[in-house]
């Protein structure tokens, strides 16, 4: 069964304390969750307060299926990131086969 792997790079430019870059990478781990059928998670720790990274993971039948969803969700992160003073500078992502 194919899984696919999202890495989203975030620098939050506006964030000048560890709360701010919680809020904005809260909301966006928030908003993903809701608009799609998929686990996120923060992938690193918050060494710097400008920057974030997120996993997002999906699971199908149908590798079509996943990689339209990625391509959709990629697309809603770097909006929300925009929306939310952030800048995605970075995505990448892979499938894994069981």
């Amino acid at each position: 069964m194919p899984v696919a792997h999202l890495t989203l790079e975030l620098r939050i430019e506006h964030a000048r304390s560890l709360k701010d870059r919680r809020q904005v990478v809260r909301s966006m781990k928030d908003q993903l969750r809701q608009g799609f059928n998929i686990s996120v998670a923060e992938m690193d720790e918050a060494v710097t307060w400008q920057s974030a990274t997120l996993g997002v993971v999906a699971v199908s039948r149908s590798r079509d299926y996943l990689h339209g969803l990625i391509e959709e969700v990629e697309r809603a992160a770097r909006r929300m990131a925009n929306e939310l003073g952030a800048e995605l500078l970075d995505s990448f992502w892979d499938y894994l086969e069981s």
